[in-house]
């Protein structure tokens, strides 16, 4: 890689850890799941991004965690790293709407709502202050988040996300497994996750009250 490139891996790799270790402390990154990445080339090059290697505790990354790879998920370098099998859903993201960060975390509130709106297709948002964490200000915004089928065959899935993936909402649900959040940059992938898991935590919280203050009212 060139010096300019180096430098950028640096900061990359930095970025990573330090989101990995913001995310766990939440709880978001369970056993070794989802996968974090930052794309290393400009939007007029050949894409080349940094991911978090397979299996990798990211309670306990590094920066020797990290791995390069190409628009076809394969190392740019010589490593023993492997990138996750995921890694072709972040290529597919970056292809489809030219951003800088890909995030995919795993939390309760996500995976519960991914199931219960599975067959409706999306999760309806509405009313909620953090839709303007989106980048979205209209008053009274309302947004559909899409659902995805979990499929195994992961070329297939990363077909589906780039498919179904709405360029004006920047995220995307797999169905009992999580979200897939992006940004033109780090900071603003990592806002989205955030409004996204805050209002997805609210929306579950919401439904079970109301379940049971319906209980209560019979």
């Amino acid at each position: 890689m060139s010096k300019t490139s180096s430098m950028s891996r640096e900061y990359i790799c930095e970025e990573l850890v330090e989101i990995a270790q913001r995310f766990t402390r939440k709880n978001w990154l369970p056993a070794t799941s989802g996968n974090l990445s930052i794309r290393c080339s400009e939007k007029d090059e050949p894409l080349v991004f940094g991911v978090t290697a397979s299996g990798k505790d990211k309670e306990r990354l590094t920066v020797h965690d990290i791995v390069f790879v190409d628009g076809a998920c394969q190392p740019v370098e010589t490593t023993e790293l492997r990138p996750s099998a995921e890694t072709m859903i972040h290529a597919k993201i970056y292809e489809a709407t030219g951003c800088g960060s890909v995030l995919h975390v795993h939390t309760v509130p996500n995976n519960v709502l991914s199931e219960l709106f599975f067959e409706q297709g999306h999760v309806f948002l509405k009313d909620l202050e953090l839709i303007k964490g989106l980048d979205i200000w209209e008053e009274g915004a309302g947004i559909q988040v899409p659902i995805i089928e979990n499929y195994a065959d992961i070329p297939k899935l990363a077909n589906a996300i780039q498919e179904r993936l709405d360029p004006r909402i920047p995220g995307v649900l797999i169905r009992k497994h999580g979200i897939c959040a992006w940004g033109k940059n780090p900071f603003e992938a990592r806002r989205h996750v955030e409004a996204f898991e805050f209002m997805f935590s609210y929306y579950v919280t919401y439904l079970s009250c109301k379940s049971e203050f319906a209980n209560a009212s019979l």
